[in-house]
């Protein structure tokens, strides 16, 4: 039965879709199957698996809002034991519209049920905000990854997470846990992060993984080729990050 995680921090720029495309990708290549959700409106992890956004003709915009089948909506990558439900920019107005529907916060849920036992990994990619979507995707989530970049106000934006998280959980997904907090472009010669790092494990004890991933060219260059970092270039620093943490996480969960 697949394990479901949201990558999700509604802080912009901390490197979610580039965690939720290597991370799936990595996961992939250790043998195990992924499928990677991407609801963020601007389908960046879609083109980050070499999806061309107008050639998809379901979404998971078609999976929440107009009741298509998620199995329709899936796209095989070209990529070792990867597919994805690739985003659309109509998504973008889907707050709107779920607000209208029963069962607004399940329609994810209820939609992914039908094929996570296809899958050994979920991980929904979510936008950076706290709406309906971000709340469908916790409804649906066993567990949240949360990347973190270390700088000066990294803290900030959690403790509105963390509370979202509490009032799903209160009401909607009791089981809802902490996969991991990430450190993401991380720089250990700055002073000031590791006054971030020492904050972050005092915020999260025992929740901060070991793997961490360096700021490097070579992980911004791969999106625009459609190639998570592993196929980009994979003696690269960060396609090794992600490798790392790709086996943290399989390690977690066995």
């Amino acid at each position: 039965m697949g394990k479901i995680i949201a990558v999700t921090n509604q802080k912009g720029g901390v490197g979610k879709t580039t965690t939720a495309v290597n991370v799936s990708a990595a996961i992939g290549l250790l043998g195990k199957k992924c499928l990677l959700v991407d609801i963020d409106p601007q389908g960046n992890a879609t083109s980050g698996v070499g999806v061309d956004k107008r050639s998809i003709r379901y979404s998971s915009y078609s999976v929440m809002i107009e009741g298509i089948k998620a199995e329709e909506a899936v796209v095989h990558t070209e990529f070792e034991n990867l597919d994805i439900i690739p985003s659309a920019i109509e998504l973008a107005a889907a707050d709107l519209q779920l607000a209208d529907m029963e069962h607004r916060e399940s329609c994810l849920k209820n939609a992914l049920a039908l094929i996570k036992d296809n899958y050994d990994y979920i991980f929904i990619d979510c936008p950076p905000s706290l709406g309906l979507i971000t709340s469908n995707a916790l409804c649906a989530a066993n567990t949240i990854l949360v990347p973190i970049q270390p700088e000066y106000y990294a803290l900030e934006g959690l403790s509105q997470l963390m509370n979202s998280v509490r009032i799903i959980k209160r009401r909607y997904n009791s089981f809802l846990d902490i996969e991991g907090v990430l450190l993401t472009m991380y720089d250990g010669r700055l002073n000031l992060t590791q006054q971030v790092v020492q904050e972050v494990k005092k915020f999260f004890p025992r929740k901060v993984f070991s793997a961490v991933i360096p700021r490097g060219v070579r992980l911004s260059e791969a999106p625009s080729f459609g190639q998570p970092i592993m196929y980009f270039d994979k003696n690269s620093k960060g396609a090794q990050a992600y490798n790392d943490l790709a086996k943290e996480i399989i390690k977690n969960n066995h």
